[in-house]
Order: C-alpha cells, then sequence, then structure tokens
C-alpha cells in the first residue's frame, strides 16, 4: 500500500490568518505502564515554505529503526518543538482524557519557553477531541484535525518527536523494571507484557486502574 505524505496544504491555509500553528499528537494513550507524551511542533510561514523533510510521516507509519533521524530532522525543520507529559499516576489519578489535556498543555508552555506567542497562534490538534482548552491556564484557539497526523506535516513532526522521546523513556524504564520488556513493548499490552503482570503484578509505573493482565492488545 502507497503510503502519502502529509502536506503543509491546512498550515498554510491558516497561517493566512494567524501567525503561528502549533501543532499537537499524543503517544502512549492506549499504553498499561508509562506516561502519555504530547509532541508539539510550531510553524510560522516563513517554515511553511521549506520542504517537508523526506521521509516524515506520522509515527507509527515510520519504522522503529529510523525514528531517530527522522525525528531529529523534523525536530530542525520546524520552527520550536517540544514534549509535555503526564505521568501514569496522574493518568489514574484524573482519567486519561485529562491527563492528555495535561501533557498538551505542558507541551504548549515547551513552545512557548521557546518563544511561541500564543495570541497569534492556532493550535491544531490530531483527533476529533479538544483535550487541551479546558486544562491550558491560558486561553486557546483550537481547532482539531481528524487524521492529522497521517496529512499535516507539522502534526506529523509532533507525532514523531513525541514517539521517540516516549519510546526513549521506556526503554530506559525497562533497565528498571526488565520483567516487562519495555525496551520492546514500550509499555503496550503486547502478549510478553500481559504474560509478566500475571506472574509479576504492578509496578509503580503501570495504570493500576486499567492495566489488566487480560486486556486486548492495542498495539
Amino acid at each position: 500500500m502507497t503510503v502519502t505524505a502529509p502536506r503543509l496544504t491546512l498550515e498554510r491555509k491558516i497561517l493566512t490568518e494567524y501567525g503561528l500553528v502549533i501543532s499537537l499528537d499524543e503517544v502512549g494513550r492506549g499504553a498499561l505502564a508509562g506516561p502519555v507524551v504530547v509532541g508539539a511542533a510550531v510553524m510560522d510561514a516563513a517554515g511553511a515554505r521549506r520542504r517537508v523533510p523526506e521521509g516524515l510521516r506520522d509515527s507509527k507509519l515510520v519504522t522503529e529503526k529510523r525514528r531517530p533521524d527522522v525525528a531529529a530532522r523534523a525536530a530542525a525543520w520546524v520552527q520550536a518543538s517540544g514534549t509535555g507529559w503526564a505521568s501514569a499516576a496522574e493518568v489514574d489519578d484524573v482519567g486519561i482524557m485529562h491527563a492528555l489535556g495535561l501533557a498538551a498543555s505542558r507541551a504548549i508552555d515547551a513552545v512557548v519557553a521557546a518563544g511561541a506567542v500564543l495570541d497569534d497562534a492556532l493550535v491544531i490538534l490530531d483527533g476529533n477531541h479538544d483535550y487541551v482548552s479546558r486544562v491550558h491556564a491560558a486561553p486557546l484557539q483550537v481547532r482539531s484535525v481528524i487524521k492529522g497526523d497521517r496529512d499535516c506535516a507539522s502534526v506529523s513532526a509532533a507525532s514523531v518527536i513525541a514517539k521517540v522521546a516516549r519510546d526513549t523513556h521506556m526503554a530506559e524504564r525497562h533497565l528498571e523494571h526488565p520483567v516487562y520488556q519495555w525496551d520492546r513493548n514500550k509499555g503496550y499490552a503486547s502478549a510478553e507484557h500481559r504474560a509478566a503482570i500475571r506472574e509479576s503484578g504492578l509496578s509503580p509505573l503501570h495504570r493500576a486502574s486499567w492495566a489488566i493482565s487480560d486486556a486486548p492488545t492495542l498495539f
């Protein structure tokens, strides 16, 4: 199957009305262990005239071996980028949707710290639900874009940046809890991960409110 490369069509249209686009995408939403992470990528009109990096796709469509290189080129291509994190404990405490909002708000704060100005920015959020507006302290203009990670190059950049950051984190946590093999499954509900939960119970990094040993494999 041929995968169409993401484009800048929507970003260029938005940038006729706004000074900046701040694109967001999440990773880790369906995992049994570890944080949920939201990537943010900032695009301005000058940046939107630059060529999309070769190989940039939604992170799910980039092989694990290639992702770090693609993420590095994506981060160099956009005007600013950052990640926001919400821990497994926060997912348990406030639920996944509010945790996504916390992570997204923190990602926006990261790019604001790098110089992005919210007053003239539109936030585009992959999916069909705005989970950030009610969480972020400052008023935001948000547009949800279905399949944004597939179609919008700046959202693809946010996606792969977040994916590499979270995968690296989970591989490092594997050294502390090797029984769950997070270096391979990254905290998702693989058969080996579910078997380890049945045999060893939950670690402090599991989402205890929903880390069920017989949960279906999500990825």
